[in-house]
């Protein structure tokens, strides 16, 4: 890790100035109602706030933006905190928090974290410190990992199968919590690291945070099915004593998503949807296009609904608001955040101004900057542009230059034969550098990585360029992303492999689309197969079909002129797909019937695709299996 340059000082110094009317109030607010806390932020080897102890100076590194030190301090501060009477968080022993509301009985949790390591160590501290109580809800705010996760930490299946828990979920949980991990599941993982930062090491010029919060727990993770589906916005249901009144919000934030009010208390969770940061409206780490007239609208309905008659609001990130007003006024700015940046998106595409141009003329008004919570530390203005256009209008900015350009090896070998061959790049791109050009040098050298990845004068130069622009960004995305392309570029890297929660969740429907995107389709050339599927744990039935290189499935049906017939349960089948049983030996111990062609069997499950979890993203791609 090379140090900041005397540019990036600069850029970092001028970037203080106006911070201070930032609310001070915020650390009061982060602090407010410490109970106890975690020695030293250790969890059991998956979590450790120790090595962040570099944030407890007031002054910032000059390798870290200035607001981006504030925002990772806040984040910083960690143990179990009373939110008001009968609702306590534990907060920064993950990404997420862990709410733990009083009911009659037991504890109502509100998203149980990442992992059931961080999940089980929270629920810990909130025994020890409040008394022991059972866990008789899990309510998960929306479909994302870091908020049902870590499950099985505060509660097991039987429990749950016993009646003795509810797990309480918005509608579409389920389907939007598997389709995402299905479709798109190991590129997004591996993206992700980029976005999370989940290999680079605690300190200055490294990670000092995700915006969101502190990191991301690596861990074991799991997932409960909900018991109950909250489907309309107005629903009340009474939980362990607690009456909750439900607000759902598809498609802001998450596909599946919902805000709740606590009549009795006074209290709002707002979930995801309003949070101390300029959210994404598409991460970087990929992710349908968020629908962000929609996501205003929410909030703007939570106001009308709840606004009034709220005293203390909560989310599943970061630190409470406190009193009537003060949660009104942040709702409001939250609100027209979101209205601002869909607003004046669209004006100016009006304009045929495409995604980079909209972002070159657009900053962000004074009374955005004025306040911590509407900052780009985990969103950042530039992306949520192009997330806004790509929702109405496409990743096609209108140019036909930009139909079908170049894949990027290609493109990068024409680029540098054109500029003189690679060493001139580098010698021109150096200069660039030295001028503090860094986002210059990073589009320049980008076609020499690619056109001659072996070239150590041009992986050097692009891991310095990343570097410095990793220094300067106050979206902790955009630094961690940065700092994440400049490391492996410069070394060897060690996979962390995927992880996934919803292999034993997948419907029938998912896990043939799941075989679909797994398809070798080169390799079934003129190959045809029609199967029949009898699943008799669930009473279903399924044509499965194999035709011009491409699965298709359809439910209800049997084909007598089928090849094969299959009878099986869904646990076998899916054990099939997911690589942990052979069919052979599960026709060998009865799990399996097959009358027919065994063979049609083979031309499915014979070309199924594996995933490589650490595929190239800052040089060229490796040949696909």
């Amino acid at each position: 890790m090379r140090p900041p340059t005397s540019h990036t000082a600069l850029h970092n110094a001028a970037a203080s100035v106006g911070l201070d009317r930032l609310d001070p109030d915020d650390f009061e607010r982060a602090r407010r109602g410490l109970l106890a806390q975690i020695p030293d932020g250790k969890i059991d080897g998956t979590w450790d706030l120790s090595r962040y102890a570099f944030l407890d100076s007031d002054e910032p590194d000059p390798a870290v933006h200035p607001s981006l030190w504030r925002q990772s301090r806040l984040n910083a501060v960690h143990g179990l905190f009373e939110v008001a009477p009968g609702c306590w968080q534990a907060r920064g022993y993950d990404i997420s928090n862990i709410t733990f509301i009083e009911g009659h009985t037991g504890w109502v949790i509100v998203d149980p974290l990442t992992t059931s390591t961080t999940a089980a160590a929270c629920l810990r501290l909130a025994n020890d410190t409040l008394g022991s109580r059972p866990v008789t809800a899990v309510i998960y705010t929306h479909s994302h990992l870091d908020h049902y996760g870590g499950v099985l930490g505060v509660v097991d299946q039987q429990t749950v199968d016993a009646g003795d828990c509810e797990v309480i979920a918005p509608d579409g949980f389920m389907r939007e919590v598997v389709a995402e991990n299905v479709i798109a599941g190991p590129a997004m993982a591996r993206r992700a690291t980029y976005q999370f930062g989940t290999a680079l090491p605690p300190g200055p010029r490294s990670h000092v945070d995700c915006g969101l919060g502190k990191a991301i727990a690596l861990g074991p993770t799991g997932l409960i099915a909900p018991t109950y589906t909250v489907r309309e916005t107005g629903e009340e249901r009474t939980v362990d004593g607690v009456r909750i009144v439900f607000q759902n919000t598809p498609h802001s934030e998450a596909p599946a998503e919902m805000h709740f009010y606590f009549p009795d208390r006074r209290w709002l969770c707002l979930a995801e949807n309003c949070t101390h940061t300029m959210h994404n409206l598409i991460p970087i780490r990929g992710a349908q296009a968020r629908d962000t007239l929609a996501w205003s609208k929410y909030i703007n309905e939570a106001l009308d609904l709840f606004g009034d008659r709220t005293d203390v609001a909560f989310a599943s990130h970061h630190w409470p608001r406190f009193g009537a007003d003060d949660v009104r006024s942040f709702l409001r700015l939250q609100r027209d955040l979101y209205r601002w940046i869909h607003d004046q998106t669209m004006r100016f595409a009006s304009h045929g101004q495409t995604p980079s141009e909209i972002a070159a003329r657009l900053d962000l008004p004074q009374t955005f900057l004025d306040q911590g919570h509407t900052r780009g530390y985990y969103g950042h203005l530039r992306h949520n542009i192009a997330a806004v256009y790509q929702r109405y209008l496409s990743w096609y900015d209108g140019n036909p230059a930009h139909l079908n350009p170049h894949p990027p090896q290609e493109a990068g070998r024409r680029y540098v034969e054109f500029m003189g061959g690679v060493d001139e790049v580098v010698r021109k791109a150096q200069i660039a550098f030295d001028e503090g050009d860094y986002r210059w040098v990073v589009e320049v050298v980008n076609h020499a990585v690619f056109a001659e990845p072996d070239h150590a004068g041009a992986r050097s130069l692009q891991a310095d360029a990343l570097e410095q622009l990793g220094y300067q960004s106050e979206s902790a995305t955009f630094r961690n992303a940065y700092l994440t392309g400049a490391r492996e570029l410069r070394e060897p890297r060690t996979p962390l492999g995927a992880r996934t929660a919803i292999g034993a969740a997948l419907t029938i429907e998912l896990a043939f689309d799941a075989i679909g995107v797994r398809l070798r389709a080169e390799e079934v050339v003129g190959l045809s197969a029609t199967v029949n599927w009898e699943f008799t744990d669930l009473d279903e039935r399924w044509v499965l079909g194999l035709d011009h290189q491409a699965i298709h499935a359809s439910p209800g049906r049997h084909d007598p002129a089928a090849d094969a017939t299959i009878t099986t349960t869904r646990a076998t089948f899916l054990k099939m797909l997911m690589g942990e049983l052979n069919a052979l030996d599960a026709m060998a111990d009865g799990r399996l019937a097959v009358e027919g062609d065994l063979a049609a069997l083979g031309h499915i499950f014979g070309h199924i695709d594996t995933f490589a979890f650490d595929f190239n993203i800052v040089e060229p791609q490796r040949s696909a299996s």
